[in-house]
């Protein structure tokens, strides 16, 4: 079994709550593992509600007002001590982790010294808790979910009002590589709690999968925002096949008896009609004559493109076409300050974690020109501004 969260309203632990209830998931399974941790009575009530039309099922979670301010090292401690399910432990002391680290980075503090109402409300622990044993209960082979909305405005939290996406939010989705967006509504929508029970459980990003879609819940956010539902959806079911759609593929020729000179501009070419690389390979062919293998990685929107520029632009009276699977690491652009001059610098992740960060040579080559500095030396400079983007853990 699969699952698969729509978040196109954004997510928040109580919404998760209801999702999973909505979904079949008995309510006495979420009130069972927040009791095991809990050290004052929690109480969790589910309604049935609308949100802008549609029904969806409200968990909410009661008896949380207590006075008490609890640190991730306090949150660990109740966890650790608790009867819960290894599998459910494990998931809940990964998910504040992440909460943990994510409000450390933005407050500039230690991680197990973290003490904020998000970690240590009695609500944020049942949220949490009562999530994990309910994902648990499931027993997905792996969850997949939507882009994320985040809202937008501004929002109260305990450290005063806050910018939305709140600092936390934008740390815990970046970190797990989380496709995500601003609106559609000037609220809230995403909160640091439903960002990191996201961040620490989800497998894929992006639209459903393919399924046999077996049961849905749909969970309630605490607003109904007029023309917006304010709900999380969760399908689950058997994953199916996916679609064989067609890949890339590697177009290759042999060529001894073409102007060198002319080279540049047909790779040149290949590259403008959409190629997403194209080079040469220096090879001996038979009777000792030197030649160069022409390679074109190309897509299939732009495989006949490609093919005509190697058929009209060379001497190549034919070519190979061989698939080929590409696996390509999530990317972005950030901007570093060389004394003055913008480089933008290409960020490389994997898992959400940043692998590789490398300086456009262009802008390296007009910020030397602009700086009369060797471009080696800028190079070095943009390069080791770039370093603090790089994950300790590559």
């Amino acid at each position: 079994m699969i699952g698969w969260l729509d978040c196109s309203s954004g997510v928040a632990g109580d919404m998760l709550l209801g999702a999973l209830v909505d979904a079949g998931v008995p309510l006495d399974v979420l009130r069972t593992a927040v009791d095991a941790v809990t050290p004052e009575p929690v109480g969790l009530r589910a309604e049935q509600t609308h949100r802008a039309g549609l029904r969806a099922t409200r968990v909410h979670v009661e008896g949380t007002d207590s006075v008490t301010h609890r640190s991730w090292r306090d949150v660990r401690s109740l966890l650790d001590a608790s009867s819960l399910p290894p599998a459910v432990r494990e998931r809940a002391v990964a998910t504040f982790t992440r909460l943990a680290e994510a409000e450390a980075r933005v407050h500039g503090t230690a991680s197990d010294d973290v003490h904020f109402h998000e970690v240590g409300a009695l609500d944020a622990i049942a949220d949490v808790v009562g999530v994990c044993a309910g994902l648990a209960h499931l027993g997905l082979a792996a969850l997949h979910c939507s882009p994320v909305a985040l809202g937008g405005g501004s929002a109260r939290t305990a450290h005063g009002r806050l910018p939305v996406p709140g600092p936390a939010v934008v740390a815990l989705l970046a970190g797990a590589g989380a496709p995500s967006y601003g609106g559609p509504v000037d609220v809230e929508l995403t909160t640091p709690t439903g960002a990191a029970l996201l961040a620490a459980h989800v497998t894929a990003w992006g639209h459903q999968p393919p399924m046999r879609v077996e049961r849905t819940g749909t969970g309630a956010g605490g607003r109904d925002l007029p023309g917006q539902p304010n709900v999380v959806r969760l399908l689950v079911g058997e994953p199916l096949p996916a679609t064989s759609t067609p890949g890339p593929v590697v177009l290759e020729t042999n060529v001894d008896d073409l102007d060198p000179r002319l080279w540049p501009g047909v790779l040149q070419r290949l590259l403008a009609v959409g190629a997403s690389d194209a080079w040469l390979t220096p090879i001996l062919m038979k009777k000792g004559r030197p030649a160069h293998t022409l390679h074109v990685l190309v897509g299939p929107e732009a495989v006949d493109a490609a093919r005509r520029v190697v058929l009209t632009e060379t001497t190549a009276i034919g070519l190979r076409e061989v698939p080929v699977h590409k696996h390509a690491l999530d990317r972005d652009l950030v901007t570093v300050d060389v004394d003055g001059q913008a480089v933008a610098v290409k960020l490389a992740r994997l898992d959400g974690a940043v692998v590789n960060a490398q300086p456009e040579f262009e802008d390296v080559a007009r910020a030397a020109d602009a700086l009369g500095r060797p471009v080696k030396e800028v190079l070095a400079r943009a390069a080791s501004l770039a370093a603090p983007w790089i994950s300790p853990s590559r």
